[in-house]
């Protein structure tokens, strides 16, 4: 077990990884009746698939905040 506390950005970058994963799953099912030769899914399944950009940029909105809280500049501010 890991004593040391949670950063300020590893909350979104675990929202961000699980958002992502999501939009990754919709983008192989929705991928799969391409070369299964069945019938598309309509066009919201292939808005589901944005998710996968969306869940980068939050992911990477909580590394950036991570960074700018521990920066030596913000440390010496907080004393």
């Amino acid at each position: 077990m890991s004593t040391t506390p949670s950063g300020a950005g590893d909350r979104l970058v675990q929202v961000g990884a699980i958002v992502f994963f999501v939009g990754a799953l919709a983008t192989l099912v929705t991928v799969a009746p391409l070369f299964l030769g069945t019938e598309p899914f309509p066009p919201v399944a292939y808005g589901v698939c944005m998710f996968m950009g969306v869940g980068f940029l939050i992911a990477g909105a909580g590394v950036v905040r991570s960074a700018w809280t521990s920066s030596p500049k913000r440390a010496a501010e907080r004393g």
